[in-house]
């Protein structure tokens, strides 16, 4: 079952809309075109109680004002560019410094601020497809892109988001999704007791602005291992570097074995609600961000609920940050006749 909604209006005077995804699995998404956003995801508790896992706000107006990409789609590309600049064949390109002296998840405008066409398919498994033309040189990449993302509720209990982008003139292209997960509710506070694991024996280095030095760096053995599950929060203050530089995770894990499939690669489970959610992807990679940032005295959470610090965390399934910028990362190049085509599921289970 599929709903369709009137979720207000752009400033700029554009309709915008939710669509609320339901079938028999007891998942139930809320998701709106302006930006790709997933404003709630519901998942039943051991209890089986339905929780909203997911952080968000009642209104547009709460996404169009408030901080931190809040469920939102990332593009043209995730994370940072450094110099917020790039040379591709000899040509340099200059995109919008929006975070300092780089630029990061898009620019002055990413793919979280467009209004994107919605087409809704209904089933056993309702899907949201939504389509946005990137057009040649919007904030300052090369190439009309032809993004279209399916968000898909599956029957077994999960969403699915696929990436699929086209382009006419070489680019660079690197999507994900920044939903803030707290699988208690996004009203209960600290992340930091929630059970995380990552299939990732390195990580990107990066320095006081979370720009990759190029370095890989081993994992196991330091705070940042999460090879063998443990609390969220158990290494928060282990490290005064993280709390120097981040507050908490903000981090590249580079996943172990990379083969192009389909795999289990990350998974968060809190002992209190029982629910557990598994990440399967395609992409190399996932940053790990634990909401360092979210400030309570900003725009509140669905209900009147104040912003939490380290009240979620973020899996942002991607290839490396500024890759563009260092030859020996995964590739982010994108050309006439290849497609972008990535998926990742978010699976729920109950451990009672």
């Amino acid at each position: 079952m599929i709903k369709q909604e009137p979720f207000g209006k752009t400033p700029e005077g554009s309709a915008v809309y939710a669509y609320t995804l339901e079938n028999d699995s007891g998942v139930r998404a809320k998701i709106t075109n302006f930006g790709g956003i997933i404003i709630s995801l519901w998942v039943r508790d051991k209890n089986g109680e339905s929780r909203d896992v997911v952080c968000g706000f009642d209104d547009l107006d709460g996404y169009c004002k408030a901080d931190g990409y809040q469920g939102a789609l990332i593009g043209r590309v995730t994370n940072r560019i450094s110099g917020a600049s790039f040379h591709l064949d000899g040509t340099e390109y200059t995109l919008c410094p929006n975070f300092g002296s780089f630029s990061a998840h898009g620019g002055k405008i990413g793919f979280n601020r467009r209004v994107w066409g919605a087409r809704a398919i209904d089933g056993a498994e309702p899907a949201l497809i939504l389509t946005y033309v990137s057009p040649d040189m919007e904030e300052g990449y090369p190439g009309t892109v032809v993004v279209t993302v399916t968000y898909r509720l599956l029957a077994v209990g999960g969403l699915s988001i696929h990436y699929a982008a086209y382009t006419d003139k070489k680019t660079i292209f690197n999507m994900t999704n920044h939903a803030y997960f707290n699988l208690d509710g996004y009203d209960s506070g600290s992340i930091r007791d929630q059970i995380m694991w990552i299939d990732a024996d390195t990580m990107n280095e990066h320095d006081a602005d979370m720009i990759p030095t190029g370095k890989i760096l081993p994992v196991r053995g330091t705070p940042y291992d999460f090879t063998t599950p443990k609390a969220v929060g158990r290494d928060f203050d282990s490290d005064p570097e993280m709390e120097k530089q981040a507050g908490g995770y903000d981090n590249n894990y580079i996943f172990n074995g990379y083969d192009g499939q389909l795999r289990l690669r990350a998974s968060l489970y809190s002992p209190a609600s029982g629910i557990e959610m598994q990440v399967h992807t395609n992409q190399p990679c996932i940053g790990i961000y634990t909401a360092n940032m979210l400030n309570p005295d900003d725009v509140p959470f669905k209900g009147g609920v104040r912003q939490a610090r380290r009240g979620a965390v973020c899996f942002e399934t991607q290839k490396m940050p500024d890759a563009v910028h260092h030859p020996d990362f995964t590739d982010t190049t994108l050309s006439p006749g290849e497609c972008y085509d990535y998926t990742t599921v978010f699976q729920f289970e109950v451990k009672k």
